[in-house]
């Protein structure tokens, strides 16, 4: 997800915020907020008998800007090895319940990370939030080496949004990433929110600005922000029917996506997005080719929407463009061929991509392994019994780093890469 014509518009769009947060710098009432992270951790102390849990009061279900249901919470992981949750979020609105099942993203050890998800299907007014259900495996993850900066440059503004800056204080280029908060007010948690910019990547020692804006139904009574976590995986992966099978895509959004479908035709696809914030952010979807010659069209609410169509060098196609402020409705996009992409290979070609990406440290470990999830997923690669893999440690050995990169060179076959990835799962070197 890396053409030229992408990172362009991207960066333009990142140059005019950074410069919009400088211009709102000067106009604005300095808040350091640092206290907001230790008068959280005095919270959640009855809750430390925990090692893996979602604490009550940073757990919350209220309606959007939008008058989309909204629920988020915040993870901690208190153990000292890193874990990956699974989270079911169930809501009961009238006679009808809805669940939802959030993969989180791995979480280091003595870390915290929120989540955050949407409920389009509740019409009724008063929706009851159920109690979370978590479950979590162990996993090996790093804390990611960005840290959110301290200083006086950390600053809450009257309207309630924050800016400030992110340090790489490590050795290796971070690649898309993202930092994440919760926004407190009234004694509770109001809302988990992330930067509203791209960020493309940030380079070791490198310094970039951030901006984060709650959602504008809550902004007059944010206090404080606490738990600032950077995290390294952006890019959602989405699998929907097509002309009778799977079909498989990508997306790196600031915005929400969700109920993906194609009409009967295979022609044009549907998906409802939304995009609370008060300021642009962007969209990059990203297809395979079926004919090669697919020639895209995007509306929003049946308005057109001004895009980038480009390949990338893995002959995938890229769908980019500017989501507006405080947007939701029916993204439409067409022009895609009948049919299914030729099965030149039972691994979907984004799979290799990262597998290549990884071996060349341009993606991170957890993002490679998403991948690698999606082959157990589809019963591409199959194991006796889950069961005797999920309290082992994702452990990474280097040469398997280097078999990726020959794989995504072809240098070893699809089937070469199979049985390698089995016999880890089965020594429990990798955990599915």
């Amino acid at each position: 997800m890396k053409d030229i014509d992408q990172i362009n518009m991207q960066n333009q769009h990142l140059d005019l915020k950074i410069s919009s947060t400088l211009s709102s710098l000067s106009q604005s009432k300095t808040i350091f907020i640092l206290i907001g992270f230790m008068f959280t951790l005095l919270l959640i102390s009855q809750f430390a008998f925990a090692e893996v849990f979602i604490p009550p009061q940073e757990y919350i279900g209220y309606f959007d800007y939008e008058g989309v249901y909204t629920v988020g919470g915040n993870v901690k992981n208190q153990n000292d090895y890193a874990v990956t949750p699974t989270i079911s979020v169930s809501v009961i609105d009238g006679e009808n319940t809805f669940t939802k099942i959030i993969s989180h993203v791995p979480i280091p050890p003595k870390t915290d990370i929120p989540f955050k998800t949407k409920f389009p299907e509740i019409t009724g007014d008063s929706p009851i939030l159920l109690p979370a259900e978590l479950k979590f495996v162990k996993t090996k993850k790093d804390p990611i080496s960005i840290e959110v900066l301290y200083d006086k440059t950390l600053i809450k503004h009257d309207d309630g949004h924050v800016t400030g800056r992110i340090h790489n204080n490590g050795n290796q280029t971070i690649f898309n990433p993202k930092i994440l908060a919760i926004a407190h007010g009234n004694g509770t948690v109001l809302d988990v929110v992330h930067n509203i910019e791209y960020i493309d990547k940030i380079e070791p020692g490198e310094i970039l600005e951030f901006s984060m804006y709650p959602d504008p139904s809550i902004t007059d009574d944010v206090f404080f922000y606490s738990c600032f976590a950077p995290v390294d995986t952006t890019v959602v992966p989405v699998t929907t029917k097509k002309n009778g099978g799977d079909f498989d895509f990508r997306y790196d959004s600031g915005a929400w996506y969700s109920a993906a479908k194609f009409n009967e035709e295979g022609t044009t696809l549907t998906i409802r997005g939304y995009n609370s914030y008060p300021l642009e952010t962007y969209a990059n979807f990203e297809f395979p080719q079926i004919s090669g010659k697919e020639k895209f069209n995007v509306t929003l609410n049946d308005k057109p929407v001004k895009f980038i169509q480009s390949i990338d060098e893995n002959k995938f196609w890229h769908v980019a463009f500017i989501v507006e402020p405080t947007s939701q409705g029916i993204l439409k996009i067409t022009g895609f061929e009948k049919g299914l992409p030729p099965e030149t290979s039972r691994i979907p070609q984004w799979i290799k991509t990262n597998a290549n990406w990884w071996s060349t440290n341009q993606i991170s470990d957890s993002e490679f392994l998403e991948g690698i999830d999606f082959l157990f997923e589809k019963g591409i690669v199959v194991v006796p019994s889950k069961e005797m893999t999920a309290k082992s440690n994702w452990k990474l050995p280097t040469w398997i780093k280097i078999t990726a990169g020959w794989w995504s060179e072809d240098k070893i076959s699809d089937d070469d890469f199979l049985n390698i990835i089995e016999n880890l799962v089965k020594r429990k070197i990798i955990i599915i």
